[in-house]
């Protein structure tokens, strides 16, 4: 059952019974506008026990998995911002074809429930302008990744906010800032952005790459995260700007920076701007070697033959990462915006404990509820 409170159902309050329990995931879409929602789960069964982790959109993990007895219930509240291509009568944002199909960019706002025995009694959604949003900016290394075993912080950050903020994503694998330009995606974030809302930037692994006359750390790279920082900035929103994640590239025990000048020339940028930086080259180069050479594998893509269906040759990616390593980078992102003291460290959830890379959580304790969907394909970049 759907109750809307007007006659425009899609864009107004939604409130669904769904009253349903299974022992494989299941997912629920309802077609809204462009915007944020405050989601309210009743999780929960009279007849039976439940297990159940919350996400939306494109794997966006909010809520880990909840336990409840049978006849009992626990209600959930996060924030989904939804949007679609369109910025503006034709102008749409220039998809890739791998994200034409994908839940972050259709027309629903799409909620999936995963655990041993997912439960789920009551789903209300209804709009809300009054929280503050959260835009992410960057490439594979923030993309909302799709299926499994891929992951990305900017789909984990989601779980340590509270029911204040908003995290909207449109990262995409392969990106470089000249490529997130390009595509038109700057212009659907200040199509929705609000005053006092952030923008979060994190390029540097596909920048590095363009070697056309022009090119370079100091050249094109900086001049395109001055155009970031001035088009935010004009635009009323506060822009942070986040050094490339490191590549896991040992020699002799330690991470070879592969990132050339490219972090120091986004800190460079982001002194002469006046825009806050988060140092995640550092942080995740500290995560590494933490782990080891051999022990960092488990926070990327590496993964023996036949882990996942049809995959008959071992997955060995090091820039890509694993839900570990999406999870522990994520928490590296919340950490830099307490020590730059961003006021958004005030919207989080209670639970959060603060976190130091160099004393990383145990990837073989470490609790991810798969999704139903893999795929093998690489995204785009290193």
């Amino acid at each position: 059952m759907v109750v809307c409170q007007t006659m425009a159902c899609n864009a107004q309050v939604i409130d669904t019974v769904l009253n349903k329990v299974s022992q494989q995931p299941f997912n629920f879409s309802v077609a809204v506008p462009d915007g944020n929602y405050r989601v309210t789960v009743t999780l929960g069964n009279k007849k039976k026990a439940g297990q159940t982790a919350v996400r939306a959109e494109s794997r966006r993990h909010y809520v880990d998995e909840v336990v409840t007895k049978k006849g009992k219930f626990a209600t959930v509240e996060f924030i989904v911002n939804k949007h679609s291509p369109v910025i503006e009568g034709d102008v749409r944002v220039k998809l890739k074809p791998r994200e034409v199909d994908y839940k972050n960019w259709d027309d629903s706002l799409n909620l999936s429930f995963f655990g041993l025995m997912p439960a789920v009694q009551r789903i209300h959604i209804e709009p809300i302008t009054n929280v503050t949003t959260i835009f992410l900016c960057g490439n594979s290394t923030v993309v909302d990744q799709e299926d499994e075993p891929w992951a990305s912080w900017g789909q984990m950050i989601t779980r340590w906010f509270g029911p204040q903020v908003a995290i909207a994503n449109f990262a995409e694998s392969g990106l470089s800032c000249t490529t997130f330009l390009a595509q038109l995606r700057l212009d659907k974030i200040l199509s929705q952005l609000k005053k006092g809302d952030y923008v979060m930037v994190e390029f540097g692994h596909n920048d590095e790459k363009e070697k056309k006359v022009g090119d370079g750390a100091w050249y094109s790279y900086s001049r395109n995260l001055k155009i970031f920082a001035d088009r935010v900035k004009a635009a009323g929103g506060n822009i942070i700007f986040c050094t490339p994640t490191a590549r896991r590239f040992f020699k002799d025990g330690r991470i070879e920076n592969t990132h050339g000048d490219y972090p120091e020339a986004m800190k460079t940028v982001a002194g002469r701007e006046q825009v806050p930086v988060i140092d995640l080259t550092r942080m995740s180069t500290t995560f590494y070697e933490t782990l080891g050479e051999e022990g960092s594998k488990k926070a990327l893509v590496h993964y023996a033959a036949n882990t996942f269906p049809n995959q008959e040759k071992a997955l060995a990616d090091n820039t890509h990462f694993n839900p570990y390593g999406a999870w522990e980078i994520a928490k590296m992102v919340v950490m830099g915006l307490k020590q730059i003291q961003s006021p958004l460290a005030s919207y989080l959830r209670p639970e959060w404990q603060d976190f130091d890379p160099a004393r990383p959580d145990d990837p073989d304790q470490f609790v991810w509820q798969m999704s139903s969907g893999s795929n093998l394909t690489k995204p785009d970049g290193n």
